[in-house]
């Protein structure tokens, strides 16, 4: 009996161990997807950006994208309001290999611009597997509304008034 107790209470702090690991690891992952959002989209750190790249990443953005991809970036300015991060932390096992997917909408002062980022942490640190920014049309100002037309002038009728009426009043079938 006592043998089983200890077995359930190792059991226990296991599963309890187990999900607090993921809870840290949800939570880290968030933390990190708005931080490299901000580093990147905000203040324009071009070396975060290299640093924090997965080796299939750093293949796909060598030196000289990674540095068209920042002044892409700079070139829009710097953002008119808070970013926004929406996504979310997945495991591909129940407790292990966490990885997710950000989206952030940038408002800059002639339009915005989307941020998709993908994440992981394989082993160490959280890293940057994908990220695509998408700035939208730059957006024209708002012209001024059209003057609403004048109201239509009733046609001039060439016969008094009453006419209309009686001619209604005479027309066969009516």
């Amino acid at each position: 009996m006592v043998l089983l107790i200890i077995v359930l209470a190792l059991l226990g702090g296991a599963w309890w161990w187990l999900n607090s690991n993921r809870e840290n690891a949800a939570r880290e992952g968030t933390a990190f997807a708005r931080e490299a959002i901000q580093k990147i989209a905000v203040q324009h750190d071009a070396n975060f950006f290299n640093s924090r790249l997965s080796p299939q990443a750093r293949m796909n953005f060598p030196a000289s994208a990674q540095q068209e991809f920042m002044n892409e970036i700079v070139r829009l300015g710097a953002p008119v309001r808070p970013v926004d991060v929406q996504g979310k932390i997945e495991f591909n096992s129940q407790f292990f290999e966490p990885h997710g997917s950000f989206h952030a909408r940038i408002y800059y002062p002639a339009r915005y611009a989307d941020m998709d980022l993908t994440i992981s942490h394989p082993v160490g640190r959280w890293q940057i597997d994908e990220i695509a920014f998408i700035p939208q049309r730059e957006q024209p100002a708002p012209a001024p509304p059209a003057a609403a037309p004048p109201p239509a002038a009733p046609a001039p009728s060439l016969a008094p008034t009453s006419a209309p009426e009686a001619t209604a009043s005479s027309s066969p079938g009516g």
